[in-house]
């Protein structure tokens, strides 16, 4: 008989919170993926564990004595795991993150670095790649967790966490400087735009909010990075979509300005991609815990 440990301990969490939602948030699995599983466990065992109520969920008589093994099988286990961090004296592993370059460089080192200190003991792999790229390696197993541009395309076997919120906004350098006090309509902009390339997810979202609002903008410039939208409008080669979060510094040392521009870019967020159907790695656990409890 093959036993799937990940099963009795959704079983285990859920008999412990009463409530399916709660097992959830603390599982970090999605509420339906909760539910299968304790349904998958029911039909392996041949007899219902739970009884549904409104207000949350109870153990069937045969289940509490069930309950009583489980929490001893995964006690045993979790006094090990214990035992054995105690004799090494470490928390290792690896942790295996994949995110954009943009992502990276303006999210995701912060969080790492409060990380290490922390774990210092746990290597960190980093993938960057577009995220479509990114869902393929999430769901070989390659990487742990997402960082990624929001909104992004959806899937079923995919769980997503936004914790931040940005802002894209239209940018000039220097040399277009006179434009900044001007309350200017974005259907009648007569210059040349600097955009990121799709497929990224900044773009697409900016494609889509064109088209919701009938903008049609055909950008002179069309590039491969962030950064270099970034570069370029700083040069004064048009005016560029950048996400205000991430050109900071540039807005305080006055290497870039910000339109006054109608309609306003709605905002939009930064988010955590795991897999609904897999409980994290303790490496991937610690590392979602600092991000959505904003110990920055």
């Amino acid at each position: 008989m093959n036993i799937d440990l990940n099963l009795y301990r959704i079983f285990y969490v859920v008999a412990k919170k009463g409530n399916i939602t709660k097992a959830a948030e603390e599982l970090y699995i999605s509420q339906p993926a909760v539910t299968q599983a304790i349904h998958s466990l029911e039909s392996q065992i041949g007899a219902p564990l739970f009884i549904r109520a409104k207000k949350g969920v109870t153990l069937t008589e045969e289940a509490k004595v069930l309950f009583q093994f489980v929490e001893s099988g995964l006690n045993y286990i979790y006094n090990g795991e214990n035992k054995f961090k105690e004799l090494m004296n470490i928390e290792s592993g690896t942790l295996k993150i994949g995110a954009s370059t943009t992502v990276t460089q303006h999210v995701l080192l912060e969080y790492l670095d409060i990380f290490q200190d922390k774990y210092p003991n746990v290597s960190i792999s980093i993938t960057n790649n577009l995220t479509q790229e990114l869902v393929k390696l999430l769901r070989e197993g390659s990487v742990d967790l997402l960082i990624v541009n929001l909104p992004m395309k959806e899937y079923k076997d995919i769980e997503i966490f936004p914790f931040m919120e940005v802002h894209d906004t239209f940018m000039v350098g220097k040399r277009k400087k006179d434009l900044v006090n001007n309350k200017m309509d974005l259907n009648k902009i007569e210059d040349d735009f600097i955009f990121q390339k799709a497929p990224s997810n900044t773009r697409n979202f900016l494609n889509k909010w064109l088209s919701d609002n009938n903008i049609d903008i055909n950008p002179k410039y069309d590039v491969v990075s962030f950064n270099l939208v970034k570069d370029m409008t700083k040069m004064g080669l048009g005016i560029g979509y950048i996400t205000r979060e991430f050109a900071k510094k540039e807005l305080e040392s006055g290497e870039l300005f910000e339109l006054d521009i109608t309609p306003i870019v709605p905002s939009r967020q930064i988010g955590i991609a795991t897999l609904k159907n897999m409980i994290p790695s303790f490496a991937a656990r610690s590392f979602i815990d600092i991000i959505l409890n904003k110990k920055i």
